[in-house]
């Protein structure tokens, strides 16, 4: 505990005469501790997910402690309830401090406890909680019976505590760097159940011992008053990395684009392919590789053997139901339709009421968009799993190139959490492994065009009619590349993804279910940027 310091009474707003092992089963604590004071403090919070609804009041739900040899820190589950008739469960380690000079920016309650002045904080900016829970994990029992349950993997042997940090740059969960080697994330928000990237980091790297993500370490589960588990941390490796696949492939992008002009390249005479095509690198022609350089399209390969070996580890599962591949039935397809039918209608009224912030291409789009709407709408509801014969596996579910870091020349995948609109259960549902693909493609789309609009002003001459048109070349002989070196792995490994027809159909699906979810982000954020996905839906619909 932090060295004693006077606090002027004025400034204390309640207090207790119980220990700070008591005061959780104070009644009258918990209802000062639930009452403004937290509320003031959790809608500032960058994990807090609430931030678009109305506050109606916070619950305490379930309390726990977190402690070792005599040294106590509490975990609460907050439900945040919400005036729009929902809720949200949070994860809120808490601790006592004396020192009036700690933690400044986080303190969530003045408070007196046993006539000793301070106040509680949230117990990650405290060394001491770091320290303990890295300790906790690390000299974990092979099996834990208790409420809240440590593990630790094989690969995390005999190692002691050095030094802690947050990572930082987080928005939903809290990150902490150990020892500069490892990372352990603290989930905020959280579920019934154990969290989807816990189940799959430990699956692929205790089970399948595939390479490409960082290995699983350690993990803390909570065992609820209703027996469900609830995943509050989960233990990784760090990889050493020159940043992620987003930044890498701007900055490749830009090269590309310049070249344009260094090589000057007409655009009009750049040889075409179809979309979706399978290409191998041999199949790219010359004056592509001249215009974009061997280099990006040597990565992309790379990229999508990752990406297969992914899901081949995933879909060659036999004992272990929650990975066990399934085929395509009637439940799938009703849950699918569902959900496909309320998100296009959830995005068609967003289009009626934001088109007035739309112009040009954008524009135009928006309206091809309105016109079709019920042969988009058709095109969901022709999902006849009768005629598919490929398999559905647990997948990434949120795959894009942010969730991969780059390291020499190589890939690592990362986040395996899910869809952050879809509840805990959808994303456990096994899909379509090119789901996954779908969604990387729709980000080397994005790429492409964030590339042209961060820099078309400044650093290229073409019109950017012109660039669209050099990137939607690009953008097929990318994909191409991707689907011919993806589809050749998975084949080679027995990974049933279906014939042809049934490959390409999935894909337009999932891609056209892709862009369409994005359109509503774009529109409520940045409607200069709608037309990336409007492109994207127009491709699809017009091929």
């Amino acid at each position: 505990m932090a060295p004693q310091a006077s606090i002027s009474a004025s400034n204390t707003h309640f207090q207790f005469n119980k220990t700070w092992e008591e005061l959780l089963d104070s009644d009258a604590f918990v209802k000062a501790f639930l009452s403004d004071v937290l509320e003031d403090y959790i809608v500032k919070q960058r994990w807090y997910g609430g931030k678009a609804s109305k506050l109606k009041y916070i619950e305490l739900v379930e309390f726990f402690k977190i402690q070792q040899k005599g040294e106590v820190y509490y975990g609460l589950i907050l439900e945040v309830n919400f005036v729009e008739a929902f809720y949200q469960h949070y994860f809120l380690p808490i601790a006592f401090v004396t020192d009036e000079n700690f933690a400044k920016k986080d303190r969530i309650l003045p408070i007196t406890i046993k006539n000793q002045n301070g106040f509680i904080i949230d117990a990650i900016n405290l060394e001491a909680f770091r320290k303990l829970v890295f300790e906790r994990i690390a000299t974990a029992e092979p099996f834990d019976n208790t409420k809240v349950q440590y593990h630790k993997s094989h690969l995390f042997e005999n190692i002691s505590y050095e030094s802690s940090r947050f990572m930082g740059l987080e928005q939903s969960n809290t990150s902490l760097v150990y020892n500069e080697k490892y990372v352990l994330k603290f989930f905020r928000r959280l579920f019934a159940d154990k969290n989807p990237d816990y189940e799959m980091s430990r699956f692929l790297s205790e089970k399948k011992g595939y390479k490409n993500t960082p290995s699983y370490l350690g993990s803390i589960n909570l065992v609820d008053s209703d027996d469900d588990y609830i995943t509050i941390g989960l233990m990784q490796e760090m990889v050493p990395n020159q940043g992620d696949a987003w930044d890498y492939m701007l900055k490749e992008l830009h090269k590309v684009f310049c070249n344009l002009e260094y090589k000057n390249i007409v655009i009009d005479k750049l040889p075409n392919t179809e979309l979706y095509q399978r290409l191998g690198i041999r199949d790219i022609p010359p004056q592509i590789i001249d215009w974009a350089g061997l280099n990006l399209f040597l990565q992309v390969e790379t990229l999508a053997k990752r990406t297969a070996q992914m899901h081949i580890a995933l879909g060659s599962e036999f004992e272990e139901t929650a990975f066990t591949p399934a085929h395509y039935n009637g439940d799938y397809s009703v849950w699918l339709k569902n959900k496909m039918l309320y998100q296009f209608q959830n995005r068609l009224n967003t289009i009626e009421n934001n088109i007035h912030k739309l112009e040009g291409l954008a524009l135009q789009l928006a309206n091809e968009f309105l016109d079709k709407k019920n042969s988009i709408r058709k095109r969901f509801l022709t999902f006849d799993w009768t005629k598919l014969k490929g398999e559905r596996i647990r997948i990434h579910g949120d795959y894009h190139l942010g969730q991969i870091l780059v390291k020499d020349n190589d890939f690592y995948i990362l986040d395996f959490e899910g869809e952050p609109e879809s509840t805990i259960r959808d994303r456990k549902v096994k899909q379509p492994p090119l789901k996954d693909v779908a969604g990387l493609f729709r980000s080397f789309h994005y790429a492409i065009y964030a590339t042209i609009f961060n820099n078309a002003e400044t650093h290229y001459k073409a019109s950017q009619e012109a660039l669209f048109n050099a990137g939607e070349v690009l953008y097929r002989y990318i994909t191409g590349l991707f689907l011919g070196t993806y589809v050749t792995k998975t084949q080679n490994a027995n990974l049933n993804l279906g014939y042809n027809q049934e490959r390409i159909f999935i894909l337009k699906y999932c891609l056209l279910e892709k862009a369409v979810y994005e359109l509503g982000y774009e529109l409520n954020s940045r409607p200069q940027w709608a037309v990336i996905p409007l492109k994207g839906i127009s491709n699809i619909i017009n091929h």
